[in-house]
This record gives C-alpha cells, sequence and structure tokens, in this order.
C-alpha cells in the first residue's frame, strides 16, 4: 500500500510543507474518529480535478463505514460535489441528506484543510479536505459523554478548516503510551476549569489520591494537591493541566502513573479551551524502566568484558616481549591481536543501547590494531578504506572484524614484507549481499596457492562457518593479491 507522502507526492499539487502538514492531521485521525464515533478520510486534488483518499482512520468504538481499505481510491460521484465545494470555497459542506453507502444510511461532512503559512507573508492555502462518515443505522440516544465528545469532534473541525489545527507549534510525539479519546477525556474551560471529565480520567485520578468530582475543579488546583510536595515535576506541566500548551507529560502519584496530552480549542486563532486526554501508564513506564535496567546491565557486561579482553590483550603482550624465540613471540603477537580486535566490538556495544554496530567506526578502530605491523623494520604500509560497510548485529560484527584483522595483518606482514606499499579495504553493500575486498600491492601468490597457517584456518572459519560467507584469495594481474570475501544479505536484514 502506498504511503500518504507517496499519493499526495503523485499528484504533482503540493509542497514538502503541505505533505508534513497533512501528515501531522493524519497521525491525529484515529483522535477525530474516536470523538465523531465515524470513519476519517484525508482526500488531495488529482491533475484531472477528482480526489484521491490518502489517510483513513475507523473509529474505535462505533461500526466502521469502510471494512475495505479506501486509501488511495478516487473518490465516490457521490460525495464529488461536496468534497469540491469545501476545497473550492473553504468552508464545511454537510450532506443536505442521507447518503447510502452499501445500503447503510450515512451523513458526510466535509471539512478544508487549512494550512496557515506561518508568517510568511503569503495568504492560507486549502491542501485538501477532510471527510466525517458517519453511520446513521447505528444510531441511538446518545449519552453525555457521547455529545461532549461530538463537541470537541466539531470544535477541532472548525479549528482544521481554519488552519489552528494540527497545531504546528506541537512537538511530534512518539506513539507509545499516548493517551487516546476512550483512554480518558477532560474539557477544559478558558480558565482551566473542569466542565466535563469521562469515568476513565475521574478514575485515573481517584488512583492518583483525588477523592472528589473533576467536574468545577481548577484542574492546576487539583494537580497540586495529588502531587507530593517534595516531588519534582516537569515544568511544562503548569502549561498543560492548565489547557494553554499542546504538549504531553506526566503526572506521578502513590504509585500511579497519568500521561497527559492537552489540544487547546482555538476560535479563529484565540483560545477558548481545551481537551485533555490522560491515560494511567503506570505498568508501561514500569516495563520501560525495567527495559532500561536490563539495557543498562547489557552495556556493562559489554564494558566488563572489553576490559578483561583488555587485560588478557596485556598479558599477552608481555608474554611476547619476555619470549625469547621469534616462533613464540610472532604467535603471541597475533592472539594479542585477535583478543584486540574482539575487544573493540565490545567496547563500542556498551557505548549504545542497540545490539547493533556501525562497523565503519569499528573497523577504523581495528585498523589501528595492525599500526605496529606497517612500522616494522623494512616495511612501509599505507591503509585505505574505500566505501561503506553499515550497520551490522554484534554477532556478525565480532567475526568479521576479526577476519579482517587477519587479513590486512597478513597483507601487511607477507604481502609488503621489507618493502613499502599500500593495502586496500573495499566495502560494497548492495541490497543481496556485503562484499569486501582487501588487496595489497605486494609479491602475490601463486595462483590457487593459500596459505595454510592459523590465520587462514581462522579466517575460513570465521566467514564460511560463522557467517555462511564465501571466500576467494587471487593475484591481481601485475602484482599482489586480493581476498574477496562475500556475506549473504540474510545475515544482514535485522538492521537498518
Amino acid at each position: 500500500m502506498s504511503t500518504l507522502s507517496d499519493l499526495v507526492g503523485a499528484q504533482g499539487r503540493s509542497s514538502e510543507s503541505d505533505i508534513e502538514w497533512l501528515h501531522r492531521l493524519a497521525g491525529d485521525g484515529q483522535l477525530l474518529a474516536d470523538l465523531a464515533s465515524a470513519d476519517i478520510v484525508i482526500w488531495v486534488p488529482t491533475a484531472d480535478e477528482s480526489f484521491i483518499a490518502v489517510a483513513h482512520a475507523r473509529p474505535s468504538g462505533a461500526a466502521t463505514l469502510f471494512y475495505r481499505d479506501i486509501v488511495g481510491d478516487l473518490i465516490r460521484p457521490q460525495w464529488r460535489a461536496q468534497v469540491r465545494d469545501a476545497f473550492v470555497n473553504g468552508r464545511i459542506v454537510d450532506s443536505s441528506s442521507p447518503d447510502w453507502f452499501e445500503e447503510t444510511p450515512t451523513r458526510v461532512r466535509a471539512v478544508p484543510i487549512l494550512r496557515e503559512r506561518g508568517g510568511s507573508g503569503r495568504p492560507p492555502e486549502i491542501v485538501g479536505v477532510l471527510t466525517r462518515h458517519t453511520n446513521l443505522g447505528e444510531a441511538r440516544t446518545p449519552s453525555r459523554q457521547q455529545i461532549t465528545f461530538n463537541d470537541c469532534a466539531d470544535e477541532l473541525f472548525g479549528m482544521v478548516a481554519s488552519g489552528d489545527f494540527p497545531d504546528p507549534s506541537a512537538p511530534t510525539s512518539p506513539r507509545r503510551g499516548a493517551p487516546r479519546a476512550s483512554d480518558g477525556l477532560i474539557r477544559l474551560d478558558f480558565e482551566g476549569v473542569v466542565t466535563f471529565a469521562s469515568p476513565n480520567a475521574l478514575s485515573a485520578f481517584n488512583r492518583m489520591g483525588f477523592e472528589d468530582e473533576l467536574e468545577g475543579e481548577s484542574l492546576i488546583e487539583v494537580t497540586t494537591r495529588i502531587l507530593p510536595a517534595k516531588q519534582q515535576f516537569d515544568e511544562t506541566l503548569p502549561l498543560v493541566v492548565a489547557g494553554r500548551a499542546p504538549w504531553r507529560t506526566d503526572i506521578e502519584a502513590r504509585g500511579v502513573t497519568v500521561s497527559l496530552r492537552t489540544i487547546p480549542l482555538r476560535d479563529h486563532g484565540t483560545r477558548v479551551g481545551a481537551i485533555m486526554l490522560c491515560r494511567d501508564v503506570s505498568e508501561l513506564r514500569h516495563r520501560e524502566q525495567e527495559l532500561i535496567t536490563k539495557d543498562a546491565t547489557i552495556r556493562e557486561i559489554h564494558h566488563r568484558v572489553k576490559n578483561n579482553l583488555q587485560t588478557v590483550a596485556s598479558l599477552l603482550r608481555i608474554q611476547a616481549r619476555r619470549t625469547h624465540s621469534d616462533e613464540a613471540r610472532d604467535a603471541l603477537t597475533h592472539a594479542m591481536r585477535r583478543v584486540s580486535a574482539i575487544a573493540v566490538v565490545h567496547d563500542t556495544l556498551s557505548e549504545g543501547l542497540a545490539q547493533n554496530v556501525d562497523f565503519d567506526e569499528v573497523f577504523d578502530r581495528v585498523l589501528r590494531l595492525v599500526a605496529e605491523v606497517a612500522a616494522a623494520p623494512n616495511t612501509r604500509a599505507r591503509t585505505h578504506t574505500v566505501g561503506r560497510f553499515g550497520t551490522l548485529p554484534s554477532e556478525y560484527a565480532t567475526p568479521l572484524a576479526l577476519a579482517l584483522t587477519e587479513l590486512v595483518t597478513n597483507a601487511v606482514e607477507h604481502g609488503l614484507a621489507g618493502t613499502e606499499g599500500d593495502v586496500e579495504i573495499i566495502a560494497e553493500r548492495t541490497e543481496d549481499r556485503l562484499e569486501v575486498r582487501v588487496r595489497d600491492s605486494g609479491v602475490g601468490l601463486p595462483e590457487g596457492q593459500v596459505g595454510r597457517g592459523l590465520g587462514t584456518q581462522i579466517v575460513r572459519t570465521l566467514i564460511q562457518g560463522e557467517l555462511s560467507g564465501a571466500i576467494d584469495w587471487h593475484t591481481i594481474v601485475g602484482s599482489g593479491t586480493e581476498v574477496t570475501i562475500e556475506i549473504p544479505l540474510r545475515y544482514l536484514e535485522r538492521v537498518g
């Protein structure tokens, strides 16, 4: 299914700012659908003077009219004149008589979507039309809550038509834990006094220690009474509970955490009250705290593993310096370098929350491990990296870092032994694979003859065994050796 951006952009009539505005409105489509107890559809004009649906929200507490997805569909003929009237004349247009949709009586309201230009000097522009489709077949005597919800929806529709909603000053908040109309709704007047509180909203404040009725109370005073005296709270809280700012915040009392979202209501730019949505998120915050604790524990484990590996590497270095046998010294030095390469990955993991690593950063640090080899007597090696590795999961970053350490070290020690030359590492990441080539300008090796030492065995085991990849050694025409590694994308698809 095409996204809103794709559908709007394909019509060629909207700017990036218009698309962003429509995205914000679509983000609150569920709120409008729940308040109006109706389906909400957003339409934008097409090149042939018709309209196409780019977003749709179904009501949570009422029957939907559109059981099939209509996003991407052109507008039906019976709605076209009404929607065009709203779009051309910039006014809210209600259907004059019930409209029948698949044998169901409905009432349609068309609301022009106006976007202010934010002090640019340009007049406001209508960028689309929002339609409300009410199922009259489900009509019944409305409760006080339903009447209040409908009144709030009507006020928000009026704000959409005047360019006051969505509020451009409202920060985009994560959807996780966001309160919805059914979670609890409070209606505030201009002075921040509660004129209506849904049962769920009242229950949330009762759990925090408020024992009276909310209606008729100043929400600022209520919040002040229930918050512990010495507790620090978000400095935006007074503005949110007064209905003055379109923000989200949390309040916590008696072990209960309630998330609040305020939507100031405006009449042609003048604030006349506010809607406040509230949700008990105590369990959600508790789980988030557990995750934070687990993340911190994992990072600490990686940090300790890194420290232990660095200690082992230091011991190997000391032992190598005290060894009189050249063969034993070389073996210990290689082991030290391998342990250090693994420590680099754990050090990177200890610095972030994700269990994925920026392998380009890791490899830059791995190259420093071979600097000592490159500085060997009579050897002058220059290393160059081309391309990007991207992000890798830790279980693949570790074997790849270790394998590349072996290959680069081998290129310097053997390919450029006692000479001057270059080692080039080329990384290419495509849709189906990661390919890495390690190329040196050294003496090369007879075609088909690959070393049988421990380093070569380690590289084969890591690439073919742990990464299910392929590795190939061959001589470059003229001079030098090139090693090619290919890793299937299926081992990388879990990361972006």
